[in-house]
């Protein structure tokens, strides 16, 4: 039976990703900070499908937390065959005005922590020659946006380390992925959204929220096709595709938005 992990998985899109293969009758296991979300999500997804559902609470950031969670999900539900990496957080913030702590606590749960749960996972799915991994950066890992220096860092080097991964492990039967997921509606774009400068959202409201159902839908789907880059919708799917190609006209066209916010806000 297909065994999936995920990191990230007690909300969001991590938790609408299991549904989906909870539905399957895959077994699932889902890996968090927090052993109370962790042990409702596990009751919610066990109601009425025939998926086995674990969980294991470790910090993506500690290394041998992670694999150790890894681990021990493994040793109940076998080998993991797909691993969904969507453990993140953000917090915005202006450079200037954040702390060293909170723009390193970014680096380390969105990219060390996806590349912490892959490590975890890697050498078995080589060694099988099967294994599909997905990455999950954001849109804010295709432009940069003022008030997210830490989180963009974060998303854009995914893709580096996504693109240099794939090209290791495919000669080894190992498929990796990365999607690129605009706003979506969970608990945490709420808070986001209370701490996100005027000038990120001239840049990021040009994307309407999804559900996490849809990105979740959406993941799935390019997983089982095997796809490399995801992309959600045609604003996102022109940035992947083109914004190295036309990024001065980007900047000048968002650059006069800003000026033009700022001059209206000022007292």
């Amino acid at each position: 039976m297909t065994h999936v992990v995920i990191t990230g998985g007690s909300s969001g899109i991590g938790l609408a990703v299991a549904r989906i293969y909870v539905g399957r009758g895959y077994r699932v296991s889902l890996i968090a900070r927090g052993t109370a979300a962790l042990e409702a999500a596990q009751i919610a997804l066990r109601e009425g499908n025939e998926g086995r559902v674990h969980i294991a609470a470790a910090d993506v950031a500690d290394a041998d937390a992670v694999g150790a969670a890894i681990r021990a999900c493994e040793a109940e539900a076998g080998p993991c065959d797909i691993l969904i990496c969507s453990a993140g957080i953000v917090e915005p913030s202006p450079f200037e005005d954040q702390t060293e702590a909170d723009f390193d606590r970014q680096i380390a749960v969105n990219l060390s922590g996806s590349v912490h749960a892959v490590r975890a996972v890697y050498a078995q799915m080589c060694a099988r020659g099967r294994g599909r991994i997905m990455l999950v950066s954001s849109g804010a890992g295709l432009i940069g946006i003022p008030g997210y220096a830490a989180y963009c860092a974060s998303k854009f080097a995914l893709r580096g380390f996504a693109e240099a991964l794939r090209s290791e492990a495919k000669p080894r039967g190992v498929t990796v992925s990365i999607c690129f997921p605009p706003d979506t509606q969970t608990p945490q774009l709420e808070r986001e959204r209370a701490a996100r400068p005027a000038e990120a959202e001239v840049i990021m409201g040009q994307v309407k929220p999804w559900s996490a159902e849809q990105v979740a839908t959406h993941m799935v789907l390019a997983l089982d096709r095997g796809r490399f880059d995801i992309y959600f919708g045609l604003t996102l799917l022109a940035l992947g595709r083109l914004a190295p190609l036309v990024r001065p006209l980007i900047d000048w066209h968002f650059d006069r938005q800003i000026r033009r916010l700022q001059r209206v806000t000022e007292p």
